[in-house]
């Protein structure tokens, strides 16, 4: 991610609030052994934001891992707030943003942020408008050193364009899977341009992917569909980057190993039918 280096498999912190992504988790301590546990595996790229919780992984990241590893990038984002019924309202005005900047720096114990995204569109996905107010703000605030690198999420083709053409990104993170593929195109002109695509709900999010060639093919290789479904996502392109989430030790270490399969150009036929 620009002249950040990370591992192509990495941690995203968002379940580690409690139901709902709002609140502590139940078990405190299970949470910090899980980030801790990323860390001792190797992986350099966690994903976070201070709306979840909120407050709540930003500070279990920092009570895990703070002094940080050299070699650590904590990603997070902004443009959204929470509420009292757990919604995630825009907050995309310039000082909710600023301030949202700000709460990130406080809560992860930091002095500038590695990346910042910005959050668009709203709970059902991208929605078209432009982002040039908010994405100057945040420009504005990388001139300062509080930000390293931007770059946008939940975000139109149309929006990465116009951000493009305001700064450098160095990610687009969108909802993308073997069932969801609407952004086919997209990761294909990132990947020439050397920018790196990181999907969210890589495994369905909250209704996890179920599919009967899915399962034909984990059944072939003796692995999980949620394992398939991680390594097809490696070879699907060179600038996919995972952050799949878990509160579980052994979930997250499943998955590390499921995502090393290799997979033939028979299993990749097969599974690429899914999303088409």
């Amino acid at each position: 991610m620009g002249d950040l280096t990370v591992t192509r498999f990495g941690y995203g912190a968002m379940q580690l609030a409690g139901p709902g992504v709002m609140g502590p988790p139940a078990d405190r301590d299970g949470a910090l052994a899980v980030l801790r546990a990323a860390v001792e595996l190797g992986i350099t790229h966690i994903d976070t934001a201070d709306a979840y919780g909120p407050r709540i992984t930003n500070q279990l990241i920092r009570e895990a891992l703070h002094p940080y590893p050299d070699t650590l990038r904590i990603v997070t984002k902004v443009g959204a707030t929470r509420d009292a019924q757990g919604g995630w309202p825009p907050a995309r005005e310039p000082e909710a943003l600023r301030r949202a900047v700000h709460d990130n720096l406080e809560t992860l114990g930091l002095d500038a942020l590695d990346v910042v995204n910005l959050r668009l569109g709203n709970a059902q996905g991208p929605q078209p408008g432009s982002l040039a107010e908010a994405f100057g703000t945040l420009v504005d605030l990388q001139h300062d050193g509080l930000i390293r690198h931007l770059g946008v999420s939940n975000a139109t083709a149309e929006q990465v364009a116009e951000a493009r053409g305001i700064a450098p990104i160095v990610c687009v993170q969108n909802m993308y899977n073997l069932a969801y593929r609407g952004d086919d195109g997209l990761i294909a002109s990132l990947a020439e341009a050397g920018i790196a695509y990181v999907p969210f709900f890589p495994l369905g999010g909250f209704s996890p992917l179920q599919s009967e060639a899915l399962s034909a093919v984990a059944s072939r290789l003796a692995s999980t569909p949620m394992s398939v479904a991680l390594a097809w996502l490696l070879r699907r392109s060179p600038n996919i980057l995972l952050i799949a989430g878990t509160s579980s030790v052994a979930h997250l270490r499943e998955n590390l190993v499921g995502a090393g399969l290799a997979l033939s150009d028979e299993d990749l036929a097969e599974l690429d039918k899914i999303g088409r």
